[in-house]
This record gives C-alpha cells, sequence and structure tokens, in this order.
C-alpha cells in the first residue's frame, strides 16, 4: 500500500472523484491535495506589464487557497487529515517534479479537469502525468 499520496486538485469534479477514491482506497496513506496555479502561456504573455502579472498571481493563489480548504472540509467530513499545498507552473510539470522531489509513492489524479477533454478519453495534464511520471499514478474517471 502506498504511504503518501499526491492527488492534484483544481475544483473539477474529476479531481472530486480522484480525492474521494484516494480517501476511501487508501485509508492509511498520508494524503496531499494539490493545486498548481497556472503560469500564462503564448507569446502575448511575454509582453503584459509585470505590474498587471502580480495581482493575478495573487487572485489565483487565493483561488488555489479556497479551493483546498474546501478538500479540507470533504476530507474531515470523512474523518481523515489532508495536507494542501500550492504551487505555481505548468501543472503537469509541477506534479511530476513534486511527486519526484517529496517522494510521494503514488499519484491519483482525475481524467480530466476544469478545462474539459482535450483527447478523446484522457485530459491532456493527466495523460502528460501518466507519460512521465516517476512514480505510479492511478487516473480516476
Amino acid at each position: 500500500m502506498s504511504n503518501r499520496l499526491l492527488v492534484p486538485y483544481d475544483g473539477s469534479e474529476p479531481a472530486k472523484d480522484a480525492l474521494e477514491y484516494a480517501l476511501e482506497k487508501f485509508p492509511d496513506a498520508d494524503v496531499v491535495a494539490l493545486y498548481v496555479v497556472p503560469v500564462p502561456e503564448g507569446y502575448s504573455a511575454v509582453f503584459r506589464d509585470p505590474e498587471e502579472r502580480i495581482p493575478a498571481a495573487d487572485r489565483a493563489r487565493d483561488h488555489g487557497r479556497n479551493i483546498l480548504d474546501e478538500v479540507v472540509g470533504l476530507a474531515a467530513d470523512r474523518g481523515r487529515d489532508l495536507d494542501t499545498e500550492i504551487v505555481t507552473g505548468k501543472p503537469d510539470h509541477e506534479i511530476v517534479d513534486l511527486a519526484e522531489k517529496e517522494a510521494y509513492d503514488t499519484i491519483v489524479i482525475g481524467s480530466h479537469g476544469r478545462e474539459g477533454v482535450s483527447r478523446i478519453l484522457l485530459g491532456s495534464v493527466a495523460e502528460n502525468v501518466v507519460r512521465r511520471s516517476p512514480v505510479p499514478v492511478t487516473v480516476v474517471r
């Protein structure tokens, strides 16, 4: 059985399903819910005024904290403790990097997030995590 689980959480229904699965199937594991504040991508992001980006980043982190506060309550309703973490970056890279650096045993991830399904069965973040992860990944649909 896994001792440390990383559950990426963005507030979507598949992420909630993944968290509930992790709490139910791994009753003795330490579970950490991770919110990744996505960085803007693309050519135009380079030219935005840095003063405009800082408040947006602060709002995004606050939004992440609010989402993670909800999951702490969800875990408490099930009699479980839950740690949370917020990082900034490209979600699939941050998930894989954190799993490797922090020695997680397993990643439990929803099949797709708020952005919908970019592929027929698996969202692009989940697919990239499965492909790149140094630890086992459970995808919950």
